[in-house]
């Protein structure tokens, strides 16, 4: 198997940043939209000749609040991009816990990386290390200055040399095919929807506990208009949660030939594809990074951690998997 089509995967997954960069922001919309739909839906009723109280939805007054928030959302993604851009190497570094690692604080690690970068014609990016005893290594980055590669302290002391070689060329291979920037831009947008549903349920328990009871004195009009609140949020939540969904269907775009095409890439890169395979074998046994507890950061490591895949998301992570099976790499690589 010889690791070919690096063009065409640079441009697919170019291709697919610039599509996730348009579909979120539609997605946003659609979510506004459906917002503002059911409010008026709800908010707009009349009774018929028997006294039953029948809702309405008047499209042109939704559109017409929907057009009015438009640029609103569009600034605020616009924003909220803008900020993840020039920090995301930062908010990467604070999820995972990871610290610069120079030349004089590990030569072998260092002499690796810049060894591999010579060989495939890169500049070289920055190389951080985790302390924590498991098994894991990930690229990051969405531009030169931004580029990085971490490894965790475990990883350093469980391969030798040239397994640890093979980890850092996948890893090189992710920048080189431009994986990181899809996978970056991706946790972005899930963080601009999460971080809206996270605020509709701050707010509703706010109201439950604090601000949506009743006591004795309490007006009719009161209960109403707490009553009134409570539903606005619930079609938020709603709204919210179906936005969510949408934004998981978008990681079907961040293909699991992305793994294959690294691992490849790496095997061909450090010229040893069997030495890859036995540090893939290695990792599954301890893979992982005990500060993250983040899907969508979890999508970056070498191996997907299992204990982000139990419970009641396990059904969920699996449908939406952007790693393809330890087992299956494992085989291809062999017969590299």
């Amino acid at each position: 198997m010889r690791y070919v089509g690096i063009q065409t995967q640079i441009r697919r997954n170019n291709m697919l940043s610039i599509v996730l960069l348009l579909l979120f922001p539609l997605i946003l919309l659609g979510m506004v939209w459906i917002f503002l739909a059911l409010l008026n839906y709800f908010g707009t009723y009349y009774y018929d000749q028997y006294g039953n109280m029948v809702n309405q939805l008047d499209v042109d007054v939704v559109n017409d609040y929907f057009i009015s928030t438009i640029p609103w959302v569009v600034l605020g993604v616009g924003v909220w991009f803008a900020i993840a851009y020039f920090s995301n190497a930062s908010m990467i570094r604070r999820a995972t816990g990871a610290r610069p690692l120079e030349r004089r604080d590990n030569p072998r690690v260092y002499n690796i990386v810049e060894n591999l970068c010579i060989a495939g014609g890169m500049e070289m990016p920055q190389i951080n290390i985790v302390d924590d005893p498991q098994l894991n290594a990930f690229a990051s980055g969405i531009d030169q200055k931004s580029y990085a590669v971490t490894v965790t302290t475990g990883l350093l002391n469980r391969l030798d040399d040239d397994e640890l070689a093979g980890v850092l060329a996948h890893e090189l291979t992710h920048i080189r095919n431009h994986d990181t920037r899809l996978l970056i831009t991706s946790i972005i947008f899930v963080g601009i929807v999460s971080a809206v549903m996270s605020m509709v349920i701050r707010v509703m328990n706010n109201i439950v506990w604090y601000g949506g009871g009743s006591t004795r004195t309490s007006s009719n009009n009161e209960k109403g208009n707490g009553l009134s609140i409570l539903v606005v949020l619930l079609i938020g939540l709603v709204c919210s949660a179906i936005a969510y969904v949408f934004t998981l269907l978008t990681r079907f775009a961040i293909s699991r030939r992305r793994e294959y095409m690294a691992d490849a890439g790496g095997a061909e890169l450090c010229g040893n594809p069997m030495a890859l395979a036995s540090a893939l074998r290695k990792i599954s046994s301890a893979p992982g990074l005990g500060n993250v507890k983040r899907e969508d950061v979890a999508q970056l490591f070498i191996i997907h951690p299992p204990h982000l895949s139990q419970g009641i998301m396990s059904f969920v992570n699996e449908l939406f998997s952007t790693h393809p099976s330890t087992e299956d790499r494992i085989r291809l690589l062999e017969q590299f």
